[in-house]
């Protein structure tokens, strides 16, 4: 269960070490963001512990805690544990003390983090994290007097009412002691939940929801109950787990495993992600067996207890910057570039988002927090948004039509991307397939002005390659070498290299020359390719384009011989 009522203040144990970059923004900025987001902040923290609305998944939460933390230092501000709203939002609320405050959990972002916190510890245990809903129960001599939710770990809200309708839940135990108090978490009864192919289900979620009702519901009746604290119990871990079996509460017992070494924790937390459990779970617990006194337990985290989460099923990113590709045929595709980030064992830093239109139903700006999901393939997808910053970047609508198939044969000015596009098309397998010249080649060259059109690269000496940025004289050699060859790529190499449509590639290319290809008329290439009148009408506007007409004369000149005159067949 998400531990709202502690700050994380980063993902390791090493602060000078994860301090994250402070973002470029005036003071004024700072601020203005910094008190957006703990506004929002706090508005999940309320409909979280007052209504059970968990409108944030954990991870994303945490990392935008962490965010917080990160602007705060940034603007010179402390930074303090988050205790959650303690106010109700409801007269009709009832609000109760806890007889020992809910300690929350640290947690560690992987097995280098886990060896060190576990360095000199001894008497330790793993259990599940269970995915649910942390409460308190009170019995005195063997009767259930108090359910009460976590809260903010001092308060919470009385569910005694609610006992009755929850049969794991039992309202006498065989114990005559004054007051027996236990921590634990009300959980979603499952048959053979496996956490990593299902993922969590909503099923916090659902528990909670049913616990905030007024009335009972039937999803009471499929609540199960995982005790996992024992203030002022018996001395060790083994004797506790015991106890709360003869109690009538063993699921704990069944749970917990003896740990010494980070291995060992690692292998439960990977069979218990994969093997058939009876609740959902999104992580593993590791505990010390010696606990303190109940008496010195606070709302915050505690020392002698951690969490070490599943890897995340989407991870929060934040927006870098945003950037609108033009390919050759003059599609448009926005790339979102992000702040790096781990989701799967893959480095993400950019996702794409397809057209333009789907950037103005995004609403998309540099700062802007997003939700990242692995798609079929592993293919990074924008899930939503999570946090919009406040200010927002004057972004004017462009036309979505501004570029097509027959636009940008050279690289004037707005043509520069689709441009660079034909170029690395051209050099590419699926054309002249010539090596060494892929996009950041290209666009050196075209830069410093050494490509002008689709051809003149031919044109190009050894020294005047090795001449631009970040080329060199062996680069040259190579590059030289590979252009020339470029002369002997066969008739269909060199349609497609120039951008003839796809789907008469083949038709085109059997004509064995470019002015064959010029004599088909319309009713030809309708009956060879068994096409519309539309696409007749793409493949002729495209053949006798000026600039398609201008680059078909020049290779002609450089006798490339499917378009040089001399080697017309008769």
């Amino acid at each position: 269960m998400r531990q709202i009522v502690k700050r994380l203040l980063m993902l390791c144990f090493l602060p000078a070490q994860c301090f994250a970059a402070c973002p470029d923004w005036p003071q004024s900025r700072l601020s203005l963001e910094t008190q957006a987001l703990t506004a929002q902040l706090l508005h999940w923290d309320r409909r979280y512990h007052h209504f059970g609305q968990s409108l944030i998944d954990d991870v994303t939460y945490d990392s935008l805690r962490n965010k917080e933390s990160d602007w705060l230092r940034c603007a010179g501000l402390p930074v303090s544990e988050a205790i959650p709203p303690r106010e109700a939002s409801s007269a009709q609320i009832a609000v109760t003390q806890h007889p020992f405050a809910h300690t929350g959990l640290k947690k560690i972002r992987d097995e280098a983090a886990l060896a060190r916190w576990l360095s000199g510890r001894e008497d330790l245990w793993v259990q599940p994290k269970i995915d649910g809903v942390a409460v308190t129960l009170v019995y005195q001599k063997g009767k259930l007097v108090s359910l009460m939710s976590r809260g903010d770990g001092l308060m919470g809200q009385d569910w005694t009412a609610k006992a009755a309708f929850i049969p794991a839940i039992l309202p006498t135990i065989p114990d005559r002691r004054e007051q027996l108090v236990l921590q634990g978490e009300l959980y979603l009864l499952m048959n053979g939940h496996q956490q990593a192919s299902l993922g969590g289900m909503n099923a916090r979620a659902k528990v909670a929801g049913a616990m905030m009702r007024h009335s009972s519901s039937a999803t009471l009746s499929q609540l199960g109950l995982f005790i996992w604290s024992w203030p002022d119990g018996p001395k060790t871990m083994q004797a506790r787990l015991s106890e709360l079996t003869r109690l009538g509460f063993p699921l704990a017992e069944s749970f917990s495993q003896p740990v010494k070494l980070a291995k060992d924790i690692a292998h439960w937390r990977e069979q218990w992600f994969r093997q058939s459990l009876p609740f959902a779970t999104d992580g593993v617990v590791i505990r010390q067996g010696q606990e303190p006194a109940g008496r010195y337990w606070k709302n915050n985290t505690a020392e002698w207890a951690i969490a070490w989460k599943y890897p995340p099923q989407t991870q929060l990113a934040e927006i870098r910057s945003i950037e609108t590709l033009v390919g050759r045929r003059g599609k448009r595709t926005v790339i979102v570039h992000l702040n790096a980030i781990k989701l799967d064992d893959k480095t993400l830093t950019k996702v794409s988002i397809g057209s333009p239109e789907k950037l103005r139903h995004w609403d998309l700006a540099p700062g802007d927090h997003v939700s990242i999901v692995l798609a079929g393939q592993g293919i990074p997808v924008l899930e939503k948004v999570v946090w919009r910053v406040k200010q927002r970047p004057n972004t004017p609508d462009t036309d979505i039509n501004e570029f097509t198939a027959l636009t940008c044969f050279k690289p004037t000015a707005g043509c520069e991307q689709q441009f660079l596009s034909r170029l690395t098309w051209l050099s590419g397998p699926n054309a002249l397939k010539l090596r060494g010249l892929g996009e950041a080649t290209w666009r050196s060259l075209m830069n410093d002005k050494k490509v002008t059109d689709l051809a003149d690269w031919l044109n190009l000496t050894p020294e005047s390659i090795a001449a631009s940025p970040g080329l060199g004289p062996k680069q040259g050699q190579n590059i030289y070498a590979e252009l020339q060859l470029a002369k002997q790529k066969t008739f269909r190499q060199w349609l497609s290299a120039i951008g003839f449509p796809t789907f008469a590639l083949n038709v085109a290319a059997s004509q064995k020359h470019w002015r064959e290809v010029e004599s088909l008329t319309a009713e030809g290439w309708q009956k060879s390719v068994g096409i519309g009148k539309k696409r007749v009408g793409e493949i002729l506007a495209f053949i006798h384009h000026p600039d398609v007409q201008e680059l078909a004369e020049f290779l002609g000149q450089q006798r490339i011989p499917a378009f040089d005159l001399a080697g017309m067949p008769e």
